[in-house]
């Protein structure tokens, strides 16, 4: 992921520079989406049935869709387009797996002006992550619940033309869901993950 960032970043000043002759421009283009793949990361060990857990993080493809109010202010839809699958371990070993699929609306601050080579940004908003495929636990049913709550957003978009970015992001996600083992609650479990981002996109 950094050998590509490093690469766009090498790449996007020297690409934009050849468009500065037309008359094509960012500004004012109201719509923008973005293509990429994500690392997401449990922040948090959670408690399952009493036993400490530590969740493996993993890699999945993502999309977004903005709306900008203006150059700097931008309304994101965003989500993973596939699940991030988790593995469950204890006491040293794998004792579960669950996989997560996070979905998220955002209000975005973009800094400098809209045709500038280096863009970043930041965000807040509420995002809702759906767990499913549990696998047992001990021989005992595991379910969680859909995890709810706030999302922050910092990232960076290099611009290769008018059209045409490259975005880098990081998301914090905080919620907590319901834990069951055979139907009965058993606790929150808080993973609070962070997912890395990178992506391409392009603006209308």
């Amino acid at each position: 992921m950094t050998l590509a960032l490093m690469g766009a970043m090498a790449f996007a000043p020297a690409a934009f520079a050849q468009d500065s002759t037309t008359t094509d421009t960012a500004s004012g283009k109201r719509f923008a989406v973005v293509g990429g793949y994500a690392l997401s990361q449990p922040t948090k060990n959670p408690l399952i049935g009493g036993v400490r857990t530590d969740l493996d993080g993993e890699g999945a493809a993502t999309l977004s869709a903005s709306y900008y109010i203006n150059d700097n202010i931008a309304i994101e839809a965003w989500g993973a387009a596939d699940k991030f699958g988790h593995r469950v371990n204890a006491g040293g070993g794998k004792i579960g797996s669950v996989d997560s699929q996070p979905i998220a609306l955002s209000g975005q601050y973009h800094f400098r002006t809209a045709d500038s080579v280096v863009r970043p940004f930041l965000g807040l908003g509420y995002y809702e992550a759906n767990y499913s495929n549990e696998t047992p636990i001990a021989g005992q049913r595991l379910g969680v619940e859909t995890a709810k709550g706030a999302m922050a957003t910092a990232g960076v978009d290099l611009n290769i033309n008018p059209t045409w970015f490259a975005r880098a992001d990081v998301r914090y996600m905080q919620g907590k869901s319901d834990v069951k083992l055979n139907g009965l609650n058993v606790g929150e479990a808080e993973l609070n993950p962070v997912t890395l981002g990178i992506g391409v996109g392009a603006r209308f």
